[in-house]
């Protein structure tokens, strides 16, 4: 099963990757375009799409990465017990959230399909397409932290720590 999460976490990563070359040829085809004088229908709604695509599908493999960001002042000063029922809490908390996002991120990509509504833009793209990155993303969101959250209770959790306060200035 770690196997099967950690390929779903990664996979998701390598598709955020692909959104990110995706946004980096919208924006230098809208360069091109203004440059060579042509014009590409929509280009800036497509751009929008590939960063929130890479964003969304990001998420769960960040948080598995330790990269997110944490209030740990509480939890610095905690031991023992206190400490594993804050980071249980805090878990579950986020746990709900995420799926509550991912709940409601999925039926609005449904509801754009079922009333077929379509980007104001001059492109008309179909809006439950851009939105189907957003569904993935919060819902393999939502299975990492539930997976963190069983880890915790089990024991097993491992938390990665950022180096990112070391390169502070």
């Amino acid at each position: 099963m770690r196997k099967t999460l950690d390929f779903l976490y990664d996979g998701a990563a390598a598709l955020a990757a692909v959104f990110m070359v995706m946004l980096l040829v919208m924006v230098m085809l809208s360069i091109l375009g203004r440059q060579l004088h042509f014009n590409v229908p929509g280009i800036d709604a497509y751009a929008g799409y590939m960063m929130a695509g890479a964003g969304f599908l990001a998420l769960a493999h960040t948080l598995k990465r330790g990269e997110h960001i944490r209030v740990t002042l509480v939890l610095g000063s905690l031991t023992g017990a206190w400490k594993k029922g804050f980071e249980v809490w805090a878990l579950f908390a986020a746990a709900c959230l995420a799926a509550l996002s991912a709940f409601y991120s999925c039926k609005l990509a449904w509801q754009s399909h079922a009333f077929h509504d379509i980007s104001t833009s001059n492109d008309a793209t179909p809006l439950w397409l851009p939105q189907l990155s957003m569904a993935l993303g919060t819902v393999i969101l939502a299975v990492a932290f539930i997976d963190e959250l069983v880890l915790e209770l089990r024991g097993q959790r491992i938390v990665p720590t950022s180096d990112e306060a070391s390169r502070n200035e």
